[in-house]
């Protein structure tokens, strides 16, 4: 067996096993403070992906990297925020559960500050699904209302390892485009959680725009490509899911396998340790970037928010402001 489980021998998410914050008792989670105070929010959706996959797929390929990563560092993970934004071209698909932007800012705003309020000031939200667009829209707004030290980073984990994306003909695994529902998209599910997808039930769409050109010009998922418009920055040169691909599926899902998608599993694996174990060696356990470089509040105003849950002399994050 290697360095990582591929695939894993099922989830966490109803388990004792001290991965997951909302599974832990008080007393656990400030002895695991003492030791490793950072925790990853892993964030996806929930939408169509075909026939032959699960609703939940973007949550289910970011808690299976996040338990993983978890086990090896120590680190903790919150419970996923399962309902996520959505770019237009969504809109009707049944099953796919959109959230207003405003509202999905919010809610992560507020989940960032409830954690630092809990004594998690280093946060790694993981995100599963299409709306990178609108994280750090969140992560900025919680750094200018509460203007408190912290180490808070967005990963999107296709932006990771961009090269395990490539085609066969670029001397990679794949014979498409990641796009969505697809072949390399199942291919890491079957990786992560295989006893979620039906491959019997596959099915196969045919991508297209009404631009002739669109080559030159939009990028497919993940911005991966590096073509001059993002995917999610145009509207109307592409066809919606629910009229163009009503399957679910915006590709080829019957060409997956987990064979093509386990090396990225392994080096996304790789690089998320490495982002903990980073994070952690500059800051470890109870101590946090320097007040003067990344706050221009007063030391002595924000001392008593800097200590730990019930400390002497220690004050909720909630008396500065209230997430809204």
């Amino acid at each position: 067996m290697g360095k990582w489980q591929i695939p894993p021998e099922g989830g966490h998410m109803d388990r004792p096993t001290g991965i997951y914050f909302q599974n832990m008792t008080g007393k656990q989670v400030m002895e695991r403070l003492k030791q490793n105070d950072l925790i990853i929010i892993p964030v996806g959706a929930t939408e169509a992906h075909g026939p032959h996959a699960p609703y939940g797929e973007d949550v289910f390929l970011v808690t299976r990297m996040a338990e993983q990563v978890a086990l090896r560092t120590g680190c903790t993970v919150s419970q996923p925020l399962w309902f996520g934004s959505h770019p237009y071209h969504h809109m009707g698909m049944p099953g796919t559960i959109i959230v207003p932007e405003d509202t999905f800012i919010e809610m992560l705003t507020a989940i960032i500050a409830g954690f630092w309020n809990a004594g998690f000031r280093k946060q790694i939200i993981l995100n599963g699904h299409g709306q990178e667009y609108v994280i750090p829209i969140a992560i900025h707004r919680f750094a200018k209302t509460y203007k408190v030290p912290a180490v808070i980073v967005n990963v999107n984990w296709y932006h990771a390892i961009p090269d395990h994306f490539r085609l066969k003909s670029e001397g990679g695994p794949y014979e498409t485009h990641f796009i969505h529902a697809d072949e390399v998209e199942t291919s890491w599910s079957l990786a992560l959680f295989p006893e979620f997808i039906r491959m019997e039930d596959a099915v196969d769409t045919e991508p297209y725009s009404f631009l002739p050109t669109d080559s030159e010009h939009i990028d497919k998922a993940g911005n991966l490509l590096r073509k001059p418009i993002a995917w999610y920055a145009q509207v109307g040169l592409r066809p919606i899911e629910v009229k163009a691909y009503q399957p679910g599926v915006v590709g080829k899902a019957t060409l997956a396998s987990a064979e093509k998608a386990k090396p990225g599993v392994e080096q996304l694996l790789d690089y998320l340790e490495k982002l903990v174990r980073d994070i952690l060696e500059a800051f470890p356990p109870g101590k946090l970037p320097p007040l003067e470089g990344v706050t221009e509040r007063e030391r002595e105003m924000l001392e008593p928010y800097l200590k730990m849950p019930f400390e002497p002399g220690w004050r909720s994050l909630y008396e500065l402001h209230y997430p809204m």
